[in-house]
């Protein structure tokens, strides 16, 4: 049983989590920064234009206009014009469609779906081999506070990745992340001064409505006050400790779901996967957090669906207190138990009723 990635979030692409790029090739690969203009993009932006061509790397620009504020257009071309400016070349300005990408995730959700859209569909077109964008330190400690408030396990810890696969071909690399030390904000702000370059500073990211700024404006700061200097690093670190467990946890998840597999099938018309069937015998005897982490991966790889904790314990279940119970109803799949066989299928319509 193959799958696409091991991890929950992004990618094991099986190079260096702390590399910056992929070799360089015989013709100069063609490397794209992310730009809002921001002090962390822009900073980026400078450092790899200086650098591309000792790198044999040529290097340009994306930047993104959400549409989520009065005057973004005009702010995507400024960014456009300071890229530019930089030697970046080429440099593409795209709109993303936010609104196509709302879920159930929320408006930061959706835009960051917007945005991997634009950024594969920009891959396609270049031929680029790498989105570099400009996440520091600092944002991986706020992520991991956000994920530790979800209360959704060790990979909710394990932060943003240095790198992950972009669908379709390409990567999103992370070059901030992967330095050693790590690059913060502080160093990013003092880059964009000493170059004489001005970022623009985003109003959303001082708009208290958004989780991620009042942990940015408020939680770590009291953090650091209360706990002394140091709190962003340590939950850098954090992220780098829990990501190697979360790995190595989903590579045993996948060996566990290889030695449960018997078939799956797919659909003759589309390619998705309709039905997948397990042996409940050979998942018996997993340790719970490897077999819960196996039912989360398979639901994401085969079904793209999000199991709760309620729905991983009610499919477990399946398995460990088998007592004739009914299918576990996820969005998009239901999961039941036929003798020996844990069976995931692919939910078209309305659910389906369980019989009596």
């Amino acid at each position: 049983m193959q799958f696409a990635s091991v991890g929950e979030q992004g990618s094991a692409t099986g190079q260096p989590e702390h590399g910056l790029l992929p070799a360089a090739q015989a013709t100069p690969p063609t490397v794209l920064v992310a730009l809002s203009g921001g002090a962390d993009s822009l900073a980026l932006a400078a450092a790899v234009a200086r650098e591309a061509s000792a790198l044999g790397l040529v290097a340009g620009a994306i930047v993104i206009d959400h549409g989520l504020q009065d005057g973004s257009a005009d702010v995507a071309a400024h960014a456009a014009a300071q890229a530019e400016a930089l030697g970046l070349d080429p440099v593409l300005v795209r709109r993303a469609d936010v609104a196509a990408a709302a879920g159930a995730g929320g408006p930061e959700a959706a835009a960051r779906d917007a945005r991997f859209a634009v950024f594969a569909a920009v891959v396609r077109e270049t031929g680029a081999i790498a989105i570099l964008t400009a996440h520091t330190r600092d944002d991986q400690a706020e992520q991991v506070l956000l994920g530790l408030a979800r209360g959704s396990g060790i990979r909710s810890l394990a932060g943003i990745r240095a790198r992950r696969d972009l669908p379709g071909g390409g990567q999103l690399v992370r070059p901030f992340l992967a330095s050693d030390p790590v690059i913060s904000r502080e160093i990013t702000l003092a880059a964009c001064a000493a170059d004489g370059l001005t970022p623009w500073h985003d109003p959303h990211n001082t708009d208290p409505a958004f989780a991620r700024v009042r942990v940015r404006n408020r939680l770590l700061p009291f953090f650091e006050h209360e706990l002394g200097p140091g709190i962003a690093a340590a939950l850098a670190r954090t992220a780098d400790l829990a990501r190697e467990d979360a790995d190595a946890l989903d590579q045993l998840a996948v060996d566990a779901l290889a030695g449960a597999f018997i078939e799956e099938t797919p659909n003759p018309e589309t390619g998705e996967v309709e039905r997948v069937e397990l042996a409940a015998s050979a998942l018996v005897g997993q340790p719970p957090a490897i077999r819960n982490r196996a039912f989360r991966l398979l639901a994401a790889d085969r079904f793209r669906a999000h199991l709760s904790q309620e729905h991983t314990l009610g499919i477990a279940a399946l398995v460990t207190s088998w007592r004739g119970q009914g299918p576990v109803y996820v969005p998009g799949i239901w999961v039941e138990r036929n003798g020996d066989r844990i069976v995931f299928t692919r939910q078209h319509g309305s659910p389906r009723k369980p019989s009596n």
